[in-house]
């Protein structure tokens, strides 16, 4: 899913999280916290009205009053969703056939089996060295051997990294859990820290972090769960399996992983063991409107298609490629891609599914990723630029853009590319589903990409004669254009459903 943090390799497969950590040189962990601003809904609101640089939403339906809508199925390829979820579950595409593969309620996972559900996968990277280890290296050709050299010199970096902070952020829990238990207190509050007497120079510093952070906000609790022990689990996760060369999760599915071509494989669990993702990227697009809970989705006749084909490490592209091929094969106009990696194994299976699901008149959105590179120059798959060197045209790539109108409009974590990004959406601290029946505020262009598939979605429900490609250019030529974004897409500007409704209305055949 979903490169958060470049060191963190989650180019939209897990939100940004709202903690910068920093290894000191004594080995502990300093903590900054960054608490942003969370207002729900902010993504759906209007400049001029509310001063918050949202999509214009709710004004884009006064323009909808007493206008018929045509239903749309939206794909959401991710890592699940939750499909009892109450703002979500009378939203999702049911199965009316059922045939003898396709047995699926909500959709499909093909990251699955009998056996059980792949959670935890590598990233493209482990398994390019994998692969190369299981030849002999003495006999690789030299422009193998050189890939593999660079490739194990990248592996081998990134798993010191996060076994590094894992350890650091292991060191500093260690000493906070031996203050808090001296404090007498499970939850104890900043004035507990203001006068605890620290012994030693890690406690010294321990405590100096908790009280600015808690000087922000006074909730040791969810510091520790949200800015502690959630990123020490994912620094974790990669050195035990995103990183690691010994695990391969790939015998659960039991398909014939080399056969590019076969589609036969996967389970009807589309929820899978974790959700988070993309319950949360569902409820951006499509969260029932207006029933008073939760929070209002961008498009109002929808119904999602649910594919899992992304794990907790990289997708792998024959699950993308069979992902696409399955969405457009069950009628959906929009595909949300909120997803991304550094390497690709087999570009040319993904290319094909994209040229498939472009001539059944899909219009694909995808994610630019949240390590802050130019995707111009920097690798980033899946993307709309074939091997043959021609380009996909149905193909919309988003950055993320903050709240306010400013200098700082892109997002501090977004990717961009003057020739590679189209678009920027809300993606800072957008309020939406996860699973449980439960809300949260995330970060990422994991989140912006599903608002440019609502507006999709909304232009086409009400424009049901509109060719992908033309969804594509009205988005695009409507959007508000800022200095801010310039230089860092093609459009400079972020989307607009108030604009791109009143520009449809001029293309309606």
């Amino acid at each position: 899913m979903i490169q958060e943090l470049q060191i963190s390799k989650i180019a939209t497969k897990k939100m940004i999280r709202v903690t910068k950590l920093i290894l000191i040189a004594a080995g502990t962990l300093f903590c900054l916290n960054v608490f942003g601003q969370q207002i729900p809904n902010w993504q759906n609101k209007d400049l001029q009205k509310d001063t918050l640089f949202g999509i214009s939403t709710e004004k884009a339906y006064t323009l909808l009053q007493g206008k018929k809508a045509t239903k749309i199925t939206v794909a959401v390829i991710d890592a699940g969703i939750d499909t009892t979820h109450e703002d979500l579950k009378s939203i999702l595409w049911i199965n009316p056939k059922k045939k003898t593969f396709d047995i699926g309620t909500y959709g499909w996972s093909y990251l699955g089996s009998p056996k059980g559900n792949v959670h935890y996968d590598n990233l493209e990277v482990t398994r390019q060295v994998r692969q190369f280890e299981q030849r002999d290296t003495s006999k690789l050709p030299a422009s193998d051997l050189l890939a593999y050299h660079a490739e194990k010199q990248v592996l081998q970096k990134q798993l010191s990294e996060a076994q590094r902070m894992v350890d650091g952020m292991g060191n500093f829990r260690r000493i906070l859990e031996s203050i808090v238990q001296k404090i007498g207190k499970p939850e104890p509050k900043l004035s507990d820290f203001q006068t605890y007497q620290p012994v030693g120079p890690g406690e010294t510093q321990v405590c100096q972090t908790l009280i600015k952070i808690l000087t922000e906000k006074d909730d040791y609790k969810s510091f520790k769960e949200e800015q502690l022990d959630s990123p020490m689990e994912h620094f974790k996760v990669q050195a035990d399996y995103q990183l690691n060369t010994g695990y391969d999760p790939r015998i659960i599915i039991g398909d014939d992983y080399f056969n590019s071509k076969q589609h036969n494989y996967g389970s009807p669990d589309v929820m899978g063991p974790d959700a988070t993702h993309g319950t949360h990227v569902a409820g951006i697009i499509a969260a029932v409107r207006n029933n008073g809970i939760g929070l209002d989705g961008i498009a109002d006749n929808v119904q999602i298609l649910t594919i899992r084909a992304v794990p907790d490490g990289d997708e792998r592209d024959k699950d993308v490629a069979n992902a696409i091929r399955y969405a457009a094969d069950r009628g959906a106009k929009v595909i949300n891609m909120s997803f991304g990696k550094d390497y690709s194994q087999d570009k040319k299976v993904v290319d094909e599914a994209v040229q498939y699901a472009l001539k059944k008149d899909v219009l694909l959105i995808q994610a630019a990723g949240n390590s802050n590179k130019n995707i111009d120059s920097a690798a980033n798959f899946p993307n709309r630029k074939y091997i043959n060197g021609k380009v996909a045209d149905a193909y919309i790539v988003v950055g993320a853009s903050g709240l306010k109108d400013d200098d700082h409009l892109k997002a501090s974590f977004s990717n961009y590319g003057k020739t590679s990004v189209d678009v920027f959406a809300p993606g800072v601290q957008i309020y939406s589903t996860i699973p449980g029946s439960k809300y949260a505020y995330f970060d990422g262009t994991s989140m912006a990409c599903p608002v440019v598939s609502g507006l999709a979605a909304l232009i086409r429900e009400y424009y049901p004669k509109l060719t992908a490609l033309e969804v594509k250019d009205i988005i695009l030529k409507s959007v508000v254009k800022r200095s801010a974004l310039t230089n860092y897409c093609i459009t400079g500007g972020v989307v607009n459903a108030y604009n791109a409704l009143q520009l449809a209305e001029t293309y309606q055949k």
